[in-house]
């Protein structure tokens, strides 16, 4: 299989991947600054705190991953075809919905907050360090969708030095923001909260000047065209129909990661905080592998868009080559360095043991979870929205929640053990739709 596929397609799925995996690691590393900080002071609730409020937050922000997502898909099949007006109506186009979902957001987020909190058994300690980060939190949301809007049409461009930058600079930033408002001004949960918001903002003044740098490879369209393109209601109700299948596979998808630390927290502060440790290890694992997400994204959608199915083919068979060897990567560098990266976080005991008993699964995961991820990539660059809807509202009601419930008496165990069978799941049901596509005469 490898040898069938021509060495150029290898070297521009490794120039596309390299760079977003180098930056999206920069993303869980933030993860881990958050927690080593928090980690590190007297009592695991502040850490249990964060953890709650992260979860709160980034399942907001990330069930409006579809705009990156439809973003992506819909610039690459554009790019492929050489049309540069669609290619400005999709950015304009998602940043006029992520305006609109900024408004609802921050309209509801004492709402959203509250029902958080009801759902969820965590002890006084942590739900009020969890509100003083969330106060502070939530207004980083904004910028956190805008930025989805401008990454998501970089990356169909095929541009994945300017995402790279985007990325990496904004979570530089919130690190050492992190280190001076935690461990020097000592300003401790609420510090997290404001480094990550300050970042968030400044990410999004530098992805507007890249967006800018990069319009100065197209011919603008003119103003009127720009208003009559702008408001056109079967392009932007089809963006909004593509996005509403990607929202509710997102959705569904936070649902299991928010499921995993409610559940988690009403077996005990130290539960929630180791948890919380593994939980950044999943998110090292996911943000890396969808760099060759991303890069199969963007190939697939410009190969669809140029009508060529042989580079769509070969871009999906590389991709799953590569990530399953970037895989095992990951899993022999957590079975080597695990409790390592376990105690580096953390100095309190109990929620150390409690981590260092369940890392296993960890190891595990990367083999579950990689085919789910190039399959995601796949699907977005086709624009294959309900596909990927259906797979997952299959994934988590007929295999993750049955799975949890009937293992639920081996408690914690039987939360990493639903999470691993869900992410095979995902793999294994996308491959199925795909399958088809691969044999056929189109994509």
């Amino acid at each position: 299989m490898w040898l069938s596929i021509p060495a150029s397609v290898h070297r521009k799925i490794i120039a596309l991947a390299l760079p977003m995996i180098l930056s999206n690691i920069s993303i869980p590393l933030l993860g881990l600054v958050d927690s080593i900080v928090i980690g590190h002071l007297e009592q695991a609730w502040y850490l249990g705190g964060v953890a709650l409020g992260s979860t709160v937050v980034m399942f907001i922000v990330s069930m409006c991953n579809f705009l990156r997502m439809s973003t992506t898909g819909l610039t690459a099949q554009a790019f492929g075809k050489k049309d540069s007006l669609a290619i400005l109506m999709t950015l304009a186009h998602a940043l006029l919905i992520a305006f609109g979902l900024s408004v609802v957001l921050l309209l509801a987020k004492e709402y959203i907050v509250e029902l958080a909190f009801m759902l969820t058994n965590a002890s006084d300690n942590v739900q009020l360090n969890a509100q003083a980060y969330l106060s502070i939190r939530m207004w980083g949301i904004p910028a956190a969708l805008f930025n989805f809007a401008i990454l998501g049409w970089l990356i169909g461009l095929q541009n994945m030095k300017a995402p790279m930058l985007l990325l990496i600079i904004a979570n530089v930033f919130n690190i050492c923001l992190d280190v001076l408002f935690v461990v020097y001004f000592e300003w401790g949960v609420e510090g997290a909260a404001a480094a990550s918001v300050i970042a968030e903002y400044a990410a999004l003044l530098f992805g507007l000047l890249l967006v800018f740098k990069q319009f100065n490879q197209f011919e603008l369209p003119k103003k009127s065209d720009i208003r009559r393109h702008l408001f056109e209601s079967s392009k932007l109700f089809g963006l909004l129909s593509l996005n509403r299948d990607i929202f509710i596979r997102s959705l569904c998808l936070q649902l299991t990661f928010a499921f995993m630390t409610f559940k988690g927290a009403s077996l005990g502060d130290e539960y929630i905080a180791a948890n919380a440790v593994l939980l950044n290890f999943l998110m090292f694992i996911s943000f890396a592998l969808d760099g060759v997400a991303y890069a199969v994204e963007a190939m697939v959608g410009k190969a669809i868009g140029a009508k060529n199915t042989i580079i769509y083919r070969q871009s999906v068979i590389a991709s799953l080559i590569w990530a399953g060897l970037f895989s095992v990567v990951f899993s022999t560098g957590f079975f080597i360095f695990g409790e390592k990266m376990v105690l580096m976080i953390t100095d309190i005991d109990t929620v150390n043991t409690i981590a260092v008993e369940y890392l296993p699964w960890l190891v595990l995961l990367p083999f579950t979870a990689v085919w789910c991820f190039v399959f995601d990539g796949v699907f977005i660059g086709a624009t294959r929205a309900k596909d990927m809807r259906n797979s997952m509202l299959f994934c988590v009601i007929c295999v993750f929640l049955p799975t949890y419930f009937i293992s639920s008496g081996l408690g914690n165990h039987a939360l990493w053990l639903a999470m691993n069978t869900f992410m095979l799941a995902r793999g294994l049901s996308l491959a199925w739709l795909l399958l088809p596509s691969l044999k056929g005469k189109s994509a």
